[in-house]
This record gives structure tokens, sequence and C-alpha cells, in this order.
């Protein structure tokens, strides 16, 4: 069995028509969509579940800041509430550009 490595990859994908380098391009990002749009719904269902926790937007906690009285919980759910935050603004971004990619292939 041939070891492939991405220069034989990127060579054999090379000879590939235009038409079907647009194929297969359009269509792996369709794939990758589909994962990236599942991972922003899970960030975003977390930071959904943060807000209805505490009654408050992420922003509003920032401008308030954490109460003097503030237990564990909330120091531990705030760290996480960043992460989540984080997490769906890298997923829109990603989403978004796939979605320009997969979109080309719709002309095909």
């Amino acid at each position: 069995m041939e070891r492939v490595t991405t220069d034989t990859i990127e060579s054999r994908f090379s000879c590939l028509p235009n038409a079907e380098k647009v194929f297969v391009i359009t269509h792996g990002a369709a794939l990758l969509l589909s994962e990236w749009k599942k991972r922003l719904f899970l960030a975003e269902s977390k930071i959904r579940h943060f807000e209805d926790k505490y009654h408050s937007a992420l922003v509003d906690v920032e401008e308030k800041g954490l109460p003097d009285d503030a237990d564990f919980e909330l120091h531990e759910d705030y760290i996480m509430w960043h992460h989540w935050t984080d997490a769906a603004s890298k997923a829109r971004k990603r989403v978004s550009d796939l979605e320009s990619i997969a979109g080309q292939g719709l002309h095909w």
C-alpha cells in the first residue's frame, strides 16, 4: 500500500480538471459546514444555559463584575461561559467561511 502524504494528495488533486476540483472543494466544505453548525448549536446552547441561569448576558456580567460573595460555582461557570462564547465566535466565523465556499457548488 502506497503511503499517502500531503504532497501526494496535492499533486493528485492538481491533476484533476477544474470542474472536479470545485466539486471536491464545495462538497468537502458542505460536510465541514455541517460539523461546524453542530458545534455552533452546542456553543449557543451552553451560552443560553448560562444566560438563563444567571438572568444576564456575559457582557452585562463583565460590566458589573462578579459579586464579592460569588461562590465557586459562579467562578467556574464564568470561565466556562467565556469558553463557550469564544467557541461560538470561532464557529460562527467558520460557518460563514464554509457557507461561502459550499455555496459556490450550487452553481455547477
